[in-house]
């Protein structure tokens, strides 16, 4: 043990039924505790910080464990499934990237689509034309955007066309490229065969094309 005053075993070694090793880009953001770092390291006989060492060194360097917090008290997302319904929240819209060299809220809208409506084993699902309706007409709404958010005549093209079967992730990873070397966390999501905003093609084949006909908004404008 470090001679840290207790912070090593505070902070992770008494931590380690709540950690879990992803495995590849598609995380299980809900795992039960029987493939926690723990349980894993008491099933082969190993210490539990060998398994964190060697996930962590994984991927030249670049390996990643899941660490939950808040609004895993339950050991599940039933907190979460039963806020998500409620009629004053609204999604992705609280942290805005202040804590993006530990949070990828990039990845929000894929993952409502993958976990909530399709990929759930852990409790129920949610349709998918309410999660679609969240993230479009919903937020358009809150913001006073009345032009999009909806697909309908005199409405503005903001489209995305998703082959929803193999809507899925890339690992995660950390890049340094804000100022000053910043870091940010950020994961590519595969699934989106094209993308349009305002009738502007923007995305083809998880790609983006180059063109950026975005602009600055004001509510009500």
């Amino acid at each position: 043990m470090p001679d840290d005053g207790g912070f090593m075993q505070a902070a992770v070694l008494s931590k380690v039924d709540r950690m879990w090793i992803p495995e590849d880009g598609n995380i299980d953001y809900e795992p039960g505790p029987d493939t926690s770092v723990g349980a894993l390291a008491r099933a082969q006989g190993v210490p539990a910080m060998q398994l964190i060492l060697d996930q962590l060194t994984s991927l030249d360097g670049n390996g990643m464990l899941y660490a939950p917090f808040f609004n895993y008290s339950y050991g599940d997302l039933s907190m979460t499934y039963e806020a998500t319904q409620h009629q004053y929240t609204r999604l992705g819209l609280s942290d805005a990237g202040a804590h993006c060299g530990a949070i990828c809220d990039g990845g929000v809208p894929t993952f409502m689509l993958t976990h909530w409506t399709r990929d759930r084993s852990r409790g129920p699902k949610l349709p998918l034309e309410y999660i679609v309706h969240r993230q479009t007409a919903q937020t358009a709404a809150l913001y006073g955007l009345g032009d999009r958010g909806v697909v309908a005549p005199g409405m503005r093209a903001d489209l995305n066309l998703i082959d929803y079967d193999h809507l899925s992730f890339g690992p995660a990873r950390m890049a340094h490229d804000l100022p000053a070397g910043g870091r940010r966390l950020v994961q590519k999501a595969n699934g989106y065969v094209a993308t349009w905003l305002g009738g502007v093609q923007t995305v083809a084949d998880d790609e983006f094309t180059g063109e950026l006909p975005g602009r600055l908004l004001r509510s009500g404008q």
